[in-house]
């Protein structure tokens, strides 16, 4: 009981200094700090520790980069069959979105209101329609402050077998963003995939393009590569997954993978706007408290 005392009154004290930026930036026009955190699905850690550990991780992370916001991409919809699986309960018309009774987020994201972590709200559509799908999410949590946008993993876009995903287009990418403002115009859309070429060809307002590449030699290819997808968007905003296990053989050599590897890629890409560790390895590297 006494470290989760301390670990609570740690996190809470850490709320009041960084409450203002829960909230979803206003517009476009304003200048978004860089988020910093964790991915996180119902499949990626061998257990769930509970909202308390998610937060801790979140801030764990920002600390390690000085004025950043502690930041999630929280996967809520993962591929199933032809289409997705939802794990809160819904309504929807498309028979390819499925959905659980219970729901999986609704505490989380009340203890992120609180905590200052913002939230990205994913899903993995398959070949479910992705506009109802945004509008889902919005609907169910919209009324969360954390939440500031929505997220496509286009490695799962029409595509359910294997992850490969069909390439967005403008069209699609400016429908996907027109849905998530329909909600608010303080959304943001972005698009996760590790190939340029699956990106929409000009879209870039409202959206931050995601690269989630792994299997990697060395950190330097890690950079060299992540270095290419920044120029290929700049200046639009990018974000990057890292931590995976396939890179583990380089990055446990490392005296601190999360905040080293992340300071490698802001000096490479400046355009970065998020950093988030993956949820595979994550209770290796944040151990979570007993």
């Amino acid at each position: 009981m006494g470290k989760r005392f301390v670990w609570l009154t740690a996190l809470l004290s850490v709320a009041l200094l960084i409450v203002a930026g829960c909230g979803a930036p206003e517009s476009d026009e304003s200048e978004p700090s860089l988020g910093v955190g964790f991915r996180y699905s119902t499949y990626g850690p061998p257990y769930d520790p509970g909202p308390e550990y998610w937060a801790s991780v979140g801030q764990q992370m920002a600390s390690r980069f000085p004025g950043a916001t502690p930041q999630a991409i929280w996967i809520v919809g993962v591929v199933s069959g032809k289409g997705t699986i939802l794990n809160f309960p819904a309504n929807p018309t498309d028979p390819l979105i499925r959905w659980l009774m219970d729901d999986g987020n609704e505490e989380a994201l009340t203890l992120f209101d609180e905590l200052g972590v913002q939230v990205w709200l994913q899903v993995e559509p398959g070949n479910a329609p992705v506009e109802e799908l945004i509008h889902i999410m919005l609907e169910r949590y919209g009324h969360h402050p954390c939440v500031v946008g929505v997220g496509v993993d286009v490695e799962w876009y029409q595509s359910y077998i294997e992850p490969e995903g069909q390439a967005v287009t403008d069209a699609e990418a400016e429908a996907w963003l027109a849905a998530a403002r329909s909600h608010g115009e303080q959304y943001r859309l972005f698009l996760k995939h590790w190939l340029v070429e699956k990106m929409p060809p000009t879209a870039r307002n409202g959206i931050l393009f995601v690269d989630d590449s792994q299997y990697f030699s060395s950190l330097d290819a890690m950079v060299d590569e992540f270095a290419a997808w920044g120029e290929a968007f700049a200046p639009a905003p990018v974000a990057f997954q890292y931590g995976y296990d396939s890179d583990r053989t380089w990055w446990k050599e490392l005296e601190d993978p999360p905040g080293e590897i992340g300071e490698r890629i802001l000096a490479a890409v400046p355009n970065t706007e998020g950093l988030y560790w993956v949820d595979f390895t994550v209770l290796r590297v944040f151990p979570p408290e007993r």
